[in-house]
């Protein structure tokens, strides 16, 4: 549908999971997309896979040289930004009260919180009227999760960020939703502390939970960024969409 033709985007965290099916479909909608990751080897294979009009960017969202470096290239490629993916997040450490760690909460918050404002902020000066940004916020700040209290908290953040910022850039039409993915179908499970029979059981317990039954694609959360990232979505501000199935909502 031709959706996003000519908008160039950026998304964070492109190379796999929901930030790389984002990145497929805003190719596919007519954008120019910039993905970043921490590693080279998945950001050449993500690359390889969509094989036009994306650039990769290897760096850390946390690390602020890098975020430089990203917008100084894009600046001097395209000399805007339209859109951007704050998709950028860890969640793979787990510790119930009593067990959390000053680690822990540094590198949970800055990655899904220092990173992400600093992912919009420097992206600022890049960014005209109209442009769209869309920050990934999660369903699990809305549930109280045994041993994901310092990652819930994190992405509570986000929500309200979405709130603050769309306030803040009312002047210059720029809009600020964030996304709340459910449990989705991604890698990230397979980096957990898990055997295969303890996360089927996990698996199943959560399944049950959720009124349509599964866990999300990550394609279906992508649909739900190109809708926010789309002209289609031009009153839309300030919102939190959850694509959860069902799951905090009912």
């Amino acid at each position: 549908m031709n959706r996003l033709q000519g908008k160039v985007a950026v998304i964070t965290g492109g190379s796999s999971g929901i930030g790389f099916a984002t990145a497929e479909r805003f190719v596919r909608e007519g954008a120019y997309v910039y993905i970043t990751g921490r590693r080279e080897k998945e950001l050449n294979a993500a690359i390889k896979k969509i094989g036009k009009d994306i650039a990769a960017i290897q760096g850390d969202v946390s690390n602020l040289e890098d975020l430089d470096r990203l917008y100084a290239k894009i600046a001097e490629d395209k000399g805007r930004v339209d859109v951007i993916f704050a998709n950028a997040g860890i969640g793979n450490q787990m510790a119930p009260l009593g067990s959390i760690t000053e680690e822990h909460i540094d590198r949970t918050f800055n990655v899904n919180v220092r990173g992400l404002i600093f992912t919009v902020q420097k992206a600022l000066p890049l960014m005209h009227e109209g442009a769209s940004i869309i920050l990934n916020a999660s369903s699990a700040s809305t549930k109280g999760m045994g041993s994901l209290s310092v990652y819930a908290a994190s992405k509570a953040a986000v929500r309200s960020l979405a709130r603050s910022w769309t306030t803040d850039l009312k002047d210059r039409s720029i809009r600020v939703n964030a996304i709340s993915p459910g449990y989705t179908e991604t890698s990230i499970f397979e980096t957990l502390d898990w055997t295969k029979e303890q996360f089927e059981e996990i698996k199943a317990g959560i399944t049950n939970a959720i009124p349509l039954g599964r866990w999300a694609y990550s394609d279906e959360i992508a649909k739900a960024a190109v809708f926010l990232a789309s002209d289609e979505s031009s009153y839309v501000a300030g919102i939190e969409l959850f694509v959860d199935g069902g799951a905090v909502q009912v």
